[in-house]
């Protein structure tokens, strides 16, 4: 059992509203890890991050990716930071992974890098654009396809996705 398309990117970028379009047109389920921590934990990202540090939620983000990538044949969405796993990018590579990108300014005006997101609580700009350049190599590296998404919208995304992996709609 492996998923269809898995989505990786930043904070933001679109990942749970295309995983679910592409999961529609595509006729099969969707998922998310960081809904999977959630559900699994009862408690918050944030909170988790808090409460335990960025050590711990990567711990469980680890385990729910592994999980998810065994068990979920339709779209699977992974957390921002997933990447950061060496083994979760090798647990990734044979996989169809698309790389949904954006730069700063559509992240600003998608999320207006507000407090809900507890690595960008301090100066969110310079922190998005720091976290960004330690991530971006690791999207590509997993990246099937890069599909971006700045100044489109979920529909046209989905149809790039879709175009750039050659897949019918249901």
């Amino acid at each position: 059992m492996t998923p269809l398309i898995v989505l990786v990117g930043p904070m933001g970028v679109g990942k749970s509203t295309v995983g679910h379009l592409l999961a529609e047109r595509l006729g099969v389920g969707y998922r998310d890890t960081d809904d999977d921590i959630v559900t699994g934990t009862g408690r918050s990202i944030a909170e988790i991050f808090v409460d335990e540090g960025e050590p711990a939620f990567r711990a469980l983000e680890k385990q729910a990716v592994r999980t998810a990538l065994a068990e979920h044949e339709g779209v699977l969405a992974l957390g921002g930071g997933a990447v950061l796993d060496a083994g979760t990018r090798e647990l990734l590579a044979g996989q169809r992974v698309v790389y949904l990108s954006m730069d700063v300014e559509e992240a600003v005006r998608r999320t207006g890098l507000g407090a809900a997101r507890p690595l960008l609580a301090i100066n969110p700009r310079k922190q998005w654009r720091e976290l960004m350049e330690a991530r971006r190599p690791l999207y590509e590296e997993v990246a099937t396809v890069v599909v971006a998404t700045d100044g489109r919208t979920p529909d046209e995304v989905t149809r790039s996705t879709l175009d750039a992996l050659e897949m019918k709609q249901a």
